[in-house]
């Protein structure tokens, strides 16, 4: 299945996610033709389980869905639409056709059906018809409530140093959609974990289609008659750019393996702090390299660095996940450590 992802994947987003399309969104234009596209191709609900119309996609078969979203600078909200529908189905819940996403940073309270509260830092908020999040059930517990978008009665709108819209939604008293309580072994910071899971992905998309810009670049641009590539100097930093796009792609495509059962929190974290620093370092070398084009705006570069900049932040800092990383390790103590680096899941565990 994951190598019919792929294939599919990149084919379509070659096609249709060009820079062109990118800077648009960024304008505020939704890129419906292209929305369209994935939704057909049947993307969105791939996570979702087949008695519920989807293709019961385990995460491990994702990773590659997810690292091309980054990789072409999707601007839409597919990698949102996977964790969502998977979580849905993962509570029993029907998988939602049309455009959607999830808020990770929820305040809201459940009663009767209704939802009162806020969503903070939507991906995509302005834009979609369907928003899951993690609701406070009336005193009873954690439940999955699917609100409409429409539904909302305020959206205050924001967007990240990507120009990616990260918006947030006002309800109060509204109707959901559809609810159910979170099942044993889901805490209510899913979410915030599966955000940083999809994320680590995206990044290191991103940072390959970097790092052969880059390169290519290097490769092309002369210097005192010989191309930039050949001085030792950038040679070095080239390899430093290698060697960094690579620990994070493992990581990430670690993190999906593992959480292929159940999100695996040590793994996901140990992805995100990976992918983030990945992301501060190379951005860094891709911009030294390129020298003063890289930051112009008719350059595809800049759209790759200003997302790395943005991503590596959402849904937890490298220095938050390592601190929890650390309190982790040092709660399991010396005898639990090689446990925890090889076990399958951390059952419950939660940011």
């Amino acid at each position: 299945m994951r190598e019919l992802f792929e294939s599919t994947i990149e084919r379509l987003l070659a096609d249709g996610s060009g820079s062109e399309t990118v800077l648009a969104s960024e304008g505020g234009v939704w890129s419906a033709t292209l929305w369209d596209a994935i939704e057909d191709s049947g993307f969105t609900l791939a996570a979702a389980p087949e008695s519920l119309g989807g293709a019961d996609a385990g995460w491990a078969d994702l990773y590659v869905i997810a690292r091309a979203a980054g990789r072409y600078a999707v601007p839409l909200p597919l990698s949102e639409a996977l964790l969502a529908n998977w979580l849905l189905g993962s509570c029993g819940l029907e998988p939602q056709s049309g455009s959607l996403s999830f808020a990770a940073n929820a305040q809201l309270t459940l009663s009767a059906g209704r939802v009162s509260g806020v969503l903070r830092d939507v991906p995509w908020g302005r834009h979609v018809q369907t928003v899951i999040a993690i609701a406070d059930n009336d005193g009873v517990g954690p439940s999955l409530v699917v609100l409409a978008r429409s539904q909302a009665q305020g959206i205050e709108q924001s967007l990240n140093v990507a120009g990616e819209p990260r918006d947030t939604l006002f309800f109060n008293n509204a109707v959901v959609v559809d609810s159910a309580p979170l099942p044993n072994g889901l805490s209510s910071e899913v979410l915030h974990l599966g955000g940083a899971l999809i994320r680590s992905a995206q990044i290191a998309g991103a940072l390959t289609r970097l790092l052969e810009m880059t390169s290519e670049y290097a490769g092309q641009r002369n210097q005192f008659g010989k191309p930039i590539g050949a001085f030792q100097a950038i040679q070095q930093q080239l390899a430093v750019f290698a060697e960094q796009t690579a620990a994070a792609n493992i990581a990430a495509q670690a993190a999906f393996v593992q959480s292929d059962r159940a999100l695996n929190w040590f793994a996901i974290a140990v992805a995100k702090v990976s992918a983030a620093e990945a992301a501060t370092q190379c951005a860094n070398i891709a911009h030294a390299v390129h020298g003063a084009i890289g930051f112009t705006q008719e350059y595809a570069l800049q759209l790759y660095t200003r997302r790395l900049w943005a991503w590596r932040g959402e849904f937890g800092t490298a220095t938050r996940w390592s601190q929890q990383i650390g309190a982790q390790v040092c709660a399991v103590g010396g005898d639990g450590f090689w446990p925890l680096l090889t076990q399958d899941s951390v059952s419950g565990a939660s940011a």
